[in-house]
């Protein structure tokens, strides 16, 4: 079955991450780089992009239509899947991963295979860390909460601090673009901006390089094909880090 045409997938479980997101189990096994991401289709609604978590599943933050409808979902309910697309991080020892609220999902199947030697996880507060399990068992973990309710108080990128990053063979960072624009600015502040792997989230409608809706200025890259996974001395020449456009192709900060 072609990448450009949904898979209808049954859910087989649906797990409280956090307050404000859950992990959807489907009954198909995508074939996953990870860091990848497929296009969701809710019948009637909308079709968004979103990053796997496994092979299996997708984890949700309520962010719109499509969204809040996957979240009224239950076991037994069918959606539909196109992809996986665009490219993905690599798989490399020694890898440093730095995730922020949701964005933890694509970093989650990552840090699976064994290649992320630390793993900073971030945010709001105690209750709204995802995964946070999974990860110990996998990868020393260091926790960032912007209220100090667990791990250290302050964001994500104060985690960096006491880290030599020298030893990192790469970089591979998620979450709110605020965020990983403040990781690049640290890296390129050590001269490492090359080592930084970051994962963009754009407005997108076909998800595989044809509408143009997700190119990024100035360089016209599209984000779905070309993406979603960017070398930060890349994304040193573009929009990243100050504005996005929404579905009309208006700019918008982020």
């Amino acid at each position: 079955m072609g990448d450009h045409l949904p898979i209808g997938v049954r859910i087989t479980d649906v797990e409280r991450e956090t307050p404000s997101v859950s992990t959807i189990w489907f009954d198909n096994r995508f074939p996953l780089n990870p860091g990848q991401f497929v296009m969701v289709w809710v019948p009637g609604i909308d079709e968004v992009p979103m990053a796997l978590s496994s092979p299996s599943s997708i984890t949700v933050q309520k962010a719109g239509d499509a969204t809040s409808a996957l979240l009224s979902m239950k076991k037994g309910d069918k959606f539909g899947v196109r992809g996986p697309f665009g490219n993905g991080f690599a798989l490399k020892d020694d890898t440093l991963a730095i995730a922020g609220g949701v964005g933890a999902a694509p970093l989650l199947s990552l840090a699976m295979t064994g290649v992320v030697s630390t793993f900073i996880l971030g945010a709001r507060n105690a209750d709204e860390l995802l995964f946070r399990k999974r990860l110990e068992k996998v990868t020393e973990l260091k926790i960032m909460t912007d209220d100090g309710s667990a791990g250290e108080k302050g964001f994500a990128v104060q985690g960096m601090d006491n880290l030599s990053l020298d030893r990192y063979s790469q970089v591979c960072v998620c979450g709110p673009e605020k965020m990983m624009y403040s990781v690049l600015l640290h890296l390129r502040a050590k001269g490492l901006e090359e080592r930084g792997k970051f994962s963009l989230h754009r407005y997108m409608k076909c998800g595989c390089g044809v509408c143009g809706s997700c190119c990024i200025d100035p360089m016209g890259l599209c984000v779905c094909h070309d993406g979603p996974v960017f070398s930060g001395d890349l994304l040193l020449e573009n929009e990243f880090g100050h504005y996005s456009r929404d579905g009309s192709g208006r700019r918008k900060p982020v």
